[in-house]
């Protein structure tokens, strides 16, 4: 596909700036409000900035390694950059709507590309029941949290916590337990996409538990909801060599 305005935007961290500047030079640029694709330079930190900052915009996304991850990134390179997004291939990704009541009955909603996590934050061990799609899956589990991640954020905390990685197209969510005590043995579920997964947290006051989206955090929640959200599609662009299904399936024969 030929785009016709692109806009550049870039971490704080020097070598992003530098790489903001040399890619300035060469390519004329537009604000990210009138682009047609936005270029992000920095890591995954900063392309999940950037993409919950653009998400209703339903621009394309092309991000370039100028971090320390990268995995949602293509490489750096100043030479050739109209064609490399030419030749990009689109993955679209649907986020994670979580609904958080916390203990004051309030409700917080916000959105997560890579995953909804529940942790502890205290000495004491959060106390969590499961449910999906209504049914009470377990009972209790008592963890250090827990977390449902999208394929695209299968390999990031998931992975970490000895979650699955999923392929993008699977059509599935990984539900996975954070340093579970009882049940020890229990190592989480894979879910249909389309599963609403509810935790209740146990014992709140004794034991709290905040849920984070992504970057968005609530304290002192009693209860949240994941869903994904088909409604919102954001797309990110790959180079061929180097996309993000070819990336998903090395990682899991990487030791």
């Amino acid at each position: 596909m030929k785009y016709k305005s692109v806009a550049f935007v870039a971490a704080r961290q020097k070598q992003a700036q530098e790489a903001l500047a040399s890619l300035k030079e060469r390519y004329p640029s537009v604000p990210p409000s009138k682009a047609d694709v936005i270029v992000v330079l920095g890591g995954d930190g900063f392309m999940l900035r950037t993409l919950h900052k653009y998400l209703h915009r339903n621009v394309p996304i092309y991000g370039m390694n100028r971090g320390s991850v990268g995995f949602l990134m293509n490489a750096f390179r100043a030479n050739g950059l109209m064609r490399r997004l030419q030749r990009a291939q689109p993955i679209t990704l649907h986020p994670l709507r979580m609904i958080a009541t916390d203990s004051r009955g309030k409700q917080h909603e916000a959105l997560a590309i890579n995953e909804v996590s529940l942790l502890r934050y205290t000495r004491l061990a959060a106390k969590l029941r499961i449910l999906v799609d209504g049914h009470v899956r377990l009972e209790e589990m008592i963890c250090d949290g827990a977390l449902v991640s999208t394929a695209a954020g299968s390999t990031a905390y998931n992975l970490s916590a000895n979650g699955p990685i999923i392929p993008l197209g699977a059509e599935l969510l990984a539900l996975t337990p954070i340093s579970a005590f009882r049940p020890r043995q229990w190592r989480g579920a894979l879910l249909p996409a389309e599963a609403k997964v509810t935790f209740e947290v146990l014992d709140a006051k004794q034991r709290p538990v905040s849920a984070v989206a992504d970057d968005m955090a609530v304290r002192n929640v009693r209860r949240v909801d994941v869903v994904e959200d088909r409604t919102i599609a954001p797309v990110l662009l790959f180079d061929p060599e180097h996309n993000l299904e070819e990336r998903i399936l090395r990682e899991q024969f990487m030791v």
